[in-house]
């Protein structure tokens, strides 16, 4: 077992879907399936990484991909570190680099990054590989660059809603899905482009024009400046939070303007298929990016499944790393 996904599992890392291609991400939607029937038993842990240490560096606050990964890791028997900037070393001057080489030195298999400036986890990932090569580096965020587990996340919850027993990336095909909000800031945004797009789905995306460079259309998708169009006929809703502490400048008039022209509400899917379903990455601005009853709304919301399936999903990711990891040191040994 471990033999045959080490030769379909073939990465070092995981910083970035930017390169990942179809037969990937239909991997990780099997494994992950998998782990989600492990996560309905009675006794929700396997012993895959027992013996493996999984630290979590967390340079920036977080809830949902923080908890989900010690959560992930923990069903897997590994043993974790967490790590608290305010709380060690950086404070007296330790840098990060030295900080990464301080969980190294302790025996740490995967290191599991979050950093609010892009790169850091690229970073730490040629370190490591120029003083070890063993160690695994997972990206749980970087600036507004890529947040790799959550468009992950997300599209093993579109792919659950359209083949619940057998979620397969290639249902995407297809399907209009409208992402509105924050485009600019959002590392998210990015992450769910790429693997929208590489799977097949038609991506549009809506925002005021402050927040919705068009230098997106590179990335083989439609900008949208009015929410209408963005809407029309769209299988998904993905909205995205405001991120104001990434706003150097006013970027909109208020809150209440951007939620009149942008918010998605009940009414305003009525635009979309009559299938439709939302998202939102969280954490959530209730009232500004939707609607609070749409989002407590179980028969369109998947908000709360798409937390669910963060574990499944990063079971899967560690599951992958981590059975690789141990195979290629055998085959070394």
């Amino acid at each position: 077992m471990a033999e045959s996904i080490a030769s379909s599992w073939q990465r070092q890392h995981l910083l970035s879907l930017e390169d990942f291609r179809q037969e990937e991400y239909e991997l990780i939607l099997q494994t992950a399936t998998s782990f989600r029937e492990v996560l309905s038993r009675r006794t929700k842990k396997v012993p895959t990484l027992q013996g493996k240490v999984v630290a979590h560096l967390f340079f920036e606050p977080s809830t949902r991909t923080r908890n989900s990964f010690e959560l992930a890791a923990k069903r897997l028997s590994a043993d974790t570190l967490n790590f608290s900037p305010s709380t060690s070393a950086l404070v007296k001057g330790e840098t990060i680099l030295d900080t990464a080489r301080t969980f190294l030195a302790m025996g740490t298999d995967i290191m599991v990054i979050r950093h609010q400036h892009a790169g850091v986890p690229h970073l730490i990932a040629r370190d490591m590989d120029n003083l070890s090569g063993n160690v695994h580096i997972l990206n749980a965020g970087d600036g507004k660059h890529s947040h790799p587990t959550q468009a992950l996340l997300d599209l093993f919850t579109m792919c659950s809603y359209l083949q619940p027993e057998l979620p397969q990336a290639k249902s995407m095909a297809g399907k209009k899905v409208a992402i509105v909000g924050d485009i600019l800031h959002s590392r998210v945004a990015r992450s769910n482009i790429w693997s929208l797009v590489t799977n097949g789905a038609e991506v549009h995306l809506a925002a005021p024009a402050t927040l919705l460079p068009r230098e997106f259309q590179e990335l083989g998708v439609k900008v949208h400046y009015q929410l209408d169009k963005a809407l029309e006929g769209a299988d998904f809703v993905m909205t995205l939070r405001l991120q104001t502490e990434r706003m150097a400048q006013n970027l909109l008039p208020s809150l209440r303007e951007y939620h009149q022209q942008f918010g998605i509400t009940r009414e305003r899917l009525a635009r979309c298929s009559s299938q439709v379903r939302v998202l939102h990455p969280g954490p959530v601005n209730r009232g500004v990016e939707i609607s609070s009853e749409l989002m407590d709304d179980p028969r369109l919301s998947l908000i709360s499944h798409q937390v669910t399936n963060g574990v499944a999903v990063r079971m899967a990711i560690l599951y992958l790393m981590g059975t690789y990891a141990s195979t290629a040191e055998n085959l070394r040994n």
